[in-house]
């Protein structure tokens, strides 16, 4: 097949959050303000600045049999349990296994498993090491699992680009159906890393929230008082397929991928620089066919840390102007890290089907040098002409995505 430049909708949606164990309750937990968020209870936390996380709502014990889960990363679990429910919702399209692909981001793979498994080699030797381990904790380990559960063979996809790779991997796959190397592509990020030493990392470079006593009132993207993010973990993963293969099977759309755009900094490994985010939302706009005035929503990265949320809206307002409605997710979920970019884009998604923006959570006293319309207090709604996403990582990396409503 050539190379098709005609639509791509969003057919699926599924997910695993701290907000809800699918798609459904996750909006619906979104657009009622709830959080995600809470104290962690193991002893482990005690002696460390921080002790919150944006734990998952439904444990994945409650959906993975027990022998299946205990050759699974939770990283690879969460993948495995969003893309069942994203391909399920889709009406499990019949694609031939060489048209079908996987893309599945991560940020740190299979970190709980390395790290794991490394106490237990100091502690117990050699032998007590589990023989699953290299396929545990490699990176690619979910979208590997994925694409073997539904049959995919025209490749299985990892991008690693921190906080961007959902979003990066969702790029990814409106590529693959463009070029002409996929009719359908199961795409999205996944992240499962809430243990010590991400936290103590997180604490020592001042990034991470240590508000502990109020764990629901801890993300505050755009909040005068914010004082860094909350890590959460979970999945979420799309469906994409080209507008006439789903045409031709009678599919329910969601939205259309209208555009996307990846660019990096090549400025600094964690600090954030507006130029490249800038050109990130452009060129995603651009490739839409769109202009600045048509976008209506943004779903900002907006992390809830003091400088990252201020450069972001700086570089919103200079892309694609003051007058969209803004929301900040995360406010809610805790940043996924690697999922944060796909949960963006269901929050999009869902927006632009519903007309309605949920509220950022905890956004009492707007920072004034902000500058944009953040949505707060309660949703609004009002029907949206297209959504914008943004993704941010460590390592200079920027993903924009652009959503219009179904044809």
């Amino acid at each position: 097949m050539g190379v098709d430049n005609g639509a791509v909708l969003v057919t699926g949606l599924g997910a695993t959050t701290p907000l809800g164990g699918d798609a459904d309750s996750t909006w619906a937990a979104m657009l009622a303000g709830e959080s995600g968020i809470g104290p962690i209870e193991e002893e482990w936390a005690a002696g460390l600045p921080v002790r919150i996380a944006g734990r998952l709502r439904v444990e994945p014990s409650e959906v993975i049999d027990r022998v299946r889960a205990r050759r699974l990363d939770r990283c690879e679990q969460v993948a495995l349990i969003a893309a069942r429910q994203a391909w399920a919702d889709a009406g499990a399209p019949g694609v031939e296994p060489e048209r079908l692909a996987v893309v599945i981001g991560t940020g740190t793979g299979g970190a709980l498993t390395m790290l794991g498994q490394d106490d237990v080699l100091e502690a117990s030797g050699v032998r007590k090491v589990s023989p699953h381990t290299v396929p545990m904790l490699m990176a690619n380990g979910p979208a590997a699992w994925v694409s073997i559960e539904l049959g995919a063979r025209a490749g299985a996809h990892t991008p690693v680009s921190a906080c961007a790779s959902g979003a990066e991997a969702i790029a990814m796959g409106l590529d693959l159906i463009r070029l002409g190397r996929a009719d359908v592509v199961v795409a999205g990020g996944a992240e499962a890393c809430i243990c010590p030493l991400p936290l103590a990392g997180f604490a020592q470079a001042k990034a991470h929230s240590t508000r502990n006593d109020e764990p629901g009132r801890a993300s505050r993207p755009f909040d005068v008082d914010r004082d860094g993010f909350v890590i959460g973990e979970g999945s979420a993963v799309v469906v994409l397929e080209r507008a006439d293969f789903a045409a031709a099977r009678s599919a329910r759309a969601y939205a259309r991928l209208a555009g996307a755009a990846v660019t990096s900094d090549a400025h600094h490994i964690t600090g954030a620089a507006a130029e490249g985010q800038v050109r990130a939302m452009r060129r995603a706009v651009a490739e839409a066919g769109l202009a600045p005035r048509d976008i209506g929503l943004v779903h900002a990265h907006a992390t809830s840390t003091p400088l990252g949320d201020l450069v972001e809206a700086e570089s919103v307002a200079e892309a694609i102007g003051r007058h969209p409605a803004v929301t900040a997710t995360k406010s809610m979920t805790g940043h996924l890290f690697g999922a944060a970019g796909a949960v963006g884009a269901l929050a999009a998604v869902l927006a632009l089907r519903d007309g309605v923006v949920p509220a950022t959570r905890n956004l009492e006293r707007l920072d004034p040098a902000v500058g944009l319309d953040v949505v707060a207090g309660a949703p609004r709604r009002g029907a949206l002409t297209a959504a914008l996403t943004n993704s941010f990582g460590f390592g200079g990396h920027n993903a924009s995505l652009v959503f219009t409503p179904a044809p």
